[in-house]
């Protein structure tokens, strides 16, 4: 089954906001071992459980790994303790998370209080930024918890087809490819 629609951020956010786990897959792969917003699962880093039913039942491994938070790149330092004209477009750092947002975002803190943050610029892939600032409207949090498009022991999802055999043989709710929207 499979729908297309204009508003597919919207709809996406809407469904993330529902406790829905979303396959995401948007034009070219990324280069590198980070899905940085074009092949990433995503979830809603503010439900306590979600670390757990993530780690279960998509990416099968132990519950203690932990996921990396996106960031829109304007509100970064509203969640973050970051040096000044500092950015982490890669998910290349790990920064501390401001104490009034730890426990409102617990399945993206680490046990320490860090995150390995991934900021996301509306210039370098303004879907993703959009994505991110419709679930900010639902939740008040411009936060996506983002892990790679993939199960362990497998590579990262590249094409349609990897990205569908993925996502039938895992927990994600919703395969969203382009503006295509398949569910099960």
């Amino acid at each position: 089954k499979y729908n297309t629609l204009d508003e597919i951020e919207s709809f996406t956010a809407e469904k993330i906001r529902d406790k829905n786990i979303i396959g995401w897959f948007q034009g070219k792969s990324e280069f590198g071992q980070r899905a940085l917003g074009n092949r990433s699962i995503l979830a809603d880093p503010t439900k306590n459980d979600i670390k757990d039913i993530v780690n279960s039942s998509i990416k099968y491994r132990e519950g203690f790994r932990p996921f990396a938070p996106s960031v829109l790149e304007e509100k970064q330092n509203e969640y973050f303790t970051i040096p000044k004209n500092q950015n982490a477009f890669f998910m290349e750092k790990v920064f501390k998370f401001k104490s009034k947002h730890k426990d409102e975002l617990p399945a993206v803190v680490h046990f320490d209080g860090s995150g390995r943050l991934q900021t996301v610029s509306k210039k370098i892939n303004p879907k993703y930024h959009k994505l991110i600032t419709e679930f900010e409207k639902l939740s008040g949090h411009p936060v996506l918890l983002n892990t790679s498009f993939n199960v362990n022991g497998m590579p990262l999802v590249e094409t349609p087809a990897d990205a569908i055999n993925c996502f039938y043989q895992s927990g994600i709710d919703y395969l969203i490819m382009n503006n295509i929207v398949i569910s099960k």
